[in-house]
């Protein structure tokens, strides 16, 4: 089986770099699959992706080693089990507040006995080869996002759940469950405090910790506190910034 780049790196506490997609563009996927990124997440939540495009875009990212991440919209085991079938590596489910919604989701991600994932995996064999049934639950990444006052209140206990992948922090919806201004790479104390907290609870428990951030100097920051993912931009800044600094050179 084609081996997942991020979960080797995890098992070596090395700190994975990932690329956030929300243009539902194969090519722009397959351009920044070619600059040296371990990870990809295609976002079906709040970017402008539906499956076809996700799939198109997989296809993109598969002519590297970079591993393919999907966030689906919800927690919807229909949409959870067509993207594992079309080839996701890890899957990120946003909005998770509860132990047991956790174990709903890791039980989507995995075929029985130890899960519900309904068999048909059509082309993740194609990608990942004809020994993805046997070999799927030690590979694929169930990831929970923890971004509400709930979710941190329930922590620990979302923690336990057998077969977690990870916690990936949702920065915007965090910082509006902590009463403040909903941004990324966000320095107030509250928000601080959590990010920390979330990490030192998932060191505790031995599961990797993720975060959302949009520039290179707040990543770099995540990877020096111990993240084991940290998302250090997306595609659509990677345009704006482009243009931006082509025209103002121009207008000067």
């Amino acid at each position: 089986m084609r081996k997942n780049q991020v979960l080797s790196l995890f098992q070596k506490n090395k700190t994975a770099l990932n690329c956030w997609l929300i243009h539902p563009c194969p090519m722009t996927a397959e351009l920044i699959a070619h600059q040296g990124f371990d990870s990809m997440t295609i976002d079906m939540q709040h970017g402008m992706i539906g499956f076809e495009s996700a799939l198109a875009m997989l296809q993109a990212i598969s002519t590297t080693s970079v591993t393919p991440i999907v966030r689906v919209p919800w927690l919807d085991p229909g949409i959870i089990m067509k993207m594992l079938d079309a080839g996701a590596y890890g899957v990120i489910c946003p909005m998770i507040e509860t132990a047991e919604q956790t174990r709903e989701f890791v039980a989507t991600c995995r075929y029985p006995s130890k899960g519900n994932r309904s068999f048909g995996p059509s082309r993740a064999m194609i990608y990942a080869g004809n020994d993805y049934p046997e070999k799927a639950e030690e590979t694929i990444l169930p990831i929970v996002m923890i971004e509400t006052r709930q979710a941190l209140d329930n922590l620990d206990e979302i923690l336990t759940i057998e077969g977690l992948g990870a916690v990936y922090i949702g920065p915007f919806d965090l910082s509006y469950a902590l009463g403040c201004q909903p941004q990324s790479d966000n320095y107030e104390p509250p928000v601080m405090e959590a990010i920390d907290h979330i990490l030192s609870c998932s060191k505790k428990h031995g599961v990797p910790a993720a975060i959302h951030c949009m520039g290179p100097e707040f990543a770099d920051r995540m990877r020096k506190k111990g993240f084991s993912l940290v998302t250090a931009g997306c595609d659509a800044d990677f345009v704006r910034s482009g243009a931006s600094h082509t025209i103002k050179a121009l207008r000067q």
